[in-house]
């Protein structure tokens, strides 16, 4: 789940009190041996590993499904129906918990707490875990609850079933309608639809949250080391085609070129034009591709598919 920085919390499975304070992480602080020594060491005293990926007052874009006692085909239907997670766990023998990947800008917490209980609704999942900012457990950390021991008393490990990055396919729709079911509360936004290349890049994006994501993609694309003169607008495009091919708004596509590409508009007179034109030529080679556009092209996600160096805050 590329994100710039993710909450880590650790909750004492028996005695349900946290650990002395919540740290926020970069990915590759995350994964670095120290930090995993320090959370396997904690676990083995009795704490759960909880994530959340972090976005200051808002959520990132990112919605838990907490699926208790799932029916093995919760994920194929949530697949079919356009709803695919970019990652699926398994907390303890027969419960699953899935992160979807509904926006690639940050969500109001009205908002994302409405979608996450359509989807509990829809996959008959927790509706006490629908909260906007509800932690996910981290895989490869065992399940600390007395209740989900082995009859052995051994601890299950959370299992990484599935990882793939990438918003889901009607995440935008189920945006849409939980703005339009809070109409008092937050006021729908209008989206460029994929095949509309008019209009100016979407405004709400942050420049900090721009860069981020551009920076992991051009890391999962490998382009610096590919290209070590890296020609940027050839990493633009195919940075928006990357983007494009998950639905992301062609709006924020731009966006996420204006204020994440390095040096950005660099010598172009005219940046409004180059965004437009380089979205349109992202747009045309994915229309003319013999594959469908929802095939993913990235690998699999990994430490390095998020370049953020931020320390311990």
């Amino acid at each position: 789940m590329p994100n710039e920085l993710y909450l880590v919390r650790l909750i004492h499975g028996h005695s349900g009190r946290s650990c002395a304070g919540e740290r926020l992480w970069s990915a590759s602080l995350l994964t670095m041996g120290p930090a995993v020594g320090f959370l396997r060491a904690r676990n083995h005293e009795g704490f759960d590993i909880y994530l959340w990926p972090f976005t200051t007052d808002r959520n990132a874009g990112y919605i838990l499904l907490d699926l208790d006692r799932a029916d093995p085909q919760i994920i194929h239907s949530m697949r079919a129906n356009g709803h695919e997670p970019c990652v699926v766990l398994q907390t303890s023998p027969g419960n699953l918990q899935a992160w979807v990947h509904v926006s690639a800008t940050p969500l109001e917490p009205a908002v994302a707490t409405e979608i996450g209980r359509e989807l509990a609704r829809l996959y008959r999942g927790d509706p006490a875990s629908t909260d906007w900012r509800h932690l996910g457990r981290l895989a490869g950390f065992t399940n600390q609850k007395p209740k989900r021991r082995w009859p052995g008393g051994y601890a299950p490990w959370v299992k990484l079933l599935h990882a793939q990055a990438g918003l889901a396919t009607h995440g935008a729709l189920l945006v849409e309608a939980a703005q339009h079911r809070l109409p008092d509360r937050i006021p729908p936004t209008s989206e460029a639809a994929p095949s509309s290349l008019g209009g100016a890049p979407d405004r709400s994006l942050t420049a900090r949250a721009a860069a981020a994501i551009y920076q992991a993609w051009l890391n999962r694309l490998r382009i610096p080391q590919r290209f070590p003169q890296t020609d940027w607008s050839i990493a633009d495009k195919w940075i928006a085609k990357e983007l494009l091919r998950r639905r992301t708004p062609v709006a924020q596509v731009q966006a996420i070129l204006q204020l994440g590409s390095p040096g950005f508009p660099r010598r172009h007179s005219n940046p409004d034009d180059y965004l437009r034109r380089t979205a349109a030529r992202a747009l045309a080679e994915l229309e003319s591709s013999p594959f469908p556009r929802r095939e993913p092209l990235a690998q699999r996600l990994d430490s390095s598919a998020v370049a953020s160096t931020d320390k311990i805050a």
